[in-house]
């Protein structure tokens, strides 16, 4: 049976999702109440039986290394599996920060040559999907392929946001070769966009990546690595149907998570079979959710330890939140142990863990879409951001398109009354 370790990058903050990876990496995000963002990559792992992964990880990667473990929630332990987190470390000459994906596995040449495998698949611990990756690594060998990359159908409008690809139509709607590839173009030639998902000949991989240590000027895949192979090496470009969500965004993350819900979701976990970490959050551990008489909760996902009283609607609540009798939830994202008070109103908000919203206070409020004064780019479609153990104290008002920063405590909101578009920090 063909070898084949993966290679997960794990590593990266994003600043366009502001407060919410302030301590955390962006693999590491909770995701649909229950999970991690980097679980779909895992559980996509164990449905294909590749069982040897290392994950490259970086910034603040506490809570990834807590959750990720050695990988037993995915059944990656034995004899011949497991998971390896791999962080930076200095030596004589080298920087002991990653500079870009291709230098994270130029660092870790070593831990790929112990494991001798025949393939080397390479992902982003970031991205939402269900993948089967056997088809991908059959493709590649029956190409004959030095290298394989996965791409995507996104709508033409959005394809200057990603790294686009040009695939001709040698095998159809499998695949074919890939004859032109441009990192955010401004004007991209075509909509197919790539997953992050390469799979690599070992001895090819270990030597690109070595030149581009010495010559590369991004030490990215996507800007230095691909775009060079091209014309002179078999590449291929498979193509991938079904869901695929970036997220890099926050309107991203927020819609990635609407797709859960509704009255005809988009997306269905259980059928995903996604796996998860259970001691992560004590989720073995937690009562099921209880709905009090005269709660109501419609197109929801309500997690484990969950207590509500109030009214939930389209929205998200990880484990251990609580919404008291009167509060309403709507189109919200509520992080674990999230309180909400008596006569609370959230709409289109994400609260980070533990933050305390207490009574009659009212977050999104009005009709009022001015952008974030300080991240207008980051903020401007109506959500506000709620930060990790923030306090926001019984009555204050605040708008839409805000932020409150993480900690952030009753004694320093100084108005009863924010407006939309406000940095509260």
């Amino acid at each position: 049976m063909c070898r084949v370790l993966a290679m997960i990058l794990a590593g990266g903050r994003v600043d366009e999702l502001s407060v919410l990876t302030l301590e955390r990496p962006k693999s590491a995000l909770p995701f649909g109440g229950m999970y991690r963002v980097i679980d779909f990559a895992l559980s996509n792992l164990m449905h294909c039986e590749i069982e040897r992964v290392g994950i490259l990880s970086q910034y603040r990667s506490s809570s990834l290394t807590h959750h990720v473990g050695i990988g037993a929630s995915w059944d990656l332990v034995g004899r011949d599996r497991g998971a390896t987190l791999l962080s930076p470390q200095k030596g004589h000459a080298d920087t002991d920060w990653y500079r870009g994906t291709a230098d994270a596995v130029y660092q870790n040449l070593e831990f790929m040559d112990q494991h001798q495998p025949d393939l080397i698949l390479i992902l982003s611990g970031d991205h939402v999907y269900h993948m089967n990756y056997r088809r991908l690594i059959l493709y590649h060998q029956e190409k004959k392929a030095d290298m394989t990359a996965a791409f995507v159908e996104v709508p033409r409008e959005q394809a200057h946001r990603f790294g686009i690809g040009t695939i001709d139509e040698e095998d159809g709607a499998t695949g074919g070769r890939l004859l032109d590839y441009a990192e955010k173009a401004e004007a991209p030639a075509g909509n197919w966009a790539s997953m992050t998902v390469y799979l690599f000949r070992p001895d090819l991989l270990a030597r690109l990546v070595a030149e581009n240590a010495r010559r590369g000027s991004s030490w990215e895949f996507g800007r230095d690595i691909i775009p060079a192979m091209l014309g002179r090496h078999r590449v291929y470009g498979f193509r991938h149907r079904g869901y695929w969500a970036y997220g890099r965004t926050i309107e991203e993350y927020w819609r990635a998570h609407m797709d859960l819900v509704g009255e005809n979701p988009r997306v269905d976990l259980d059928e995903w079979q996604v796996r998860t970490n259970l001691d992560d959050w004590h989720l073995r551990d937690r009562p099921p959710s209880l709905i009090l008489p005269g709660a109501r909760v419609s197109d929801s996902l309500v997690s484990a330890g969950c207590v509500v009283g109030g009214e939930v609607v389209r929205s998200i609540l990880s484990p251990g939140c609580r919404i008291a009798e009167g509060a309403s939830v709507r189109d919200s994202i509520l992080f674990p142990e999230v309180k909400v008070g008596p006569g609370a109103r959230l709409d289109r908000v994400i609260v980070d863990e533990k933050a305390v919203i207490e009574g009659n206070v009212r977050i999104g409020f009005g009709d009022d879409r001015t952008p974030n004064r300080s991240f207008p780019d980051l903020l401007s479609s109506g959500i506000t951001l709620v930060g990790k153990k923030a306090h926001v104290p019984q009555g204050i008002r605040i708008g839409r398109n805000c932020v409150v920063g993480p900690r952030f405590s009753p004694e320093h909101f100084h108005r009863p009354s924010y407006a939309s578009g406000e940095l509260i920090t």
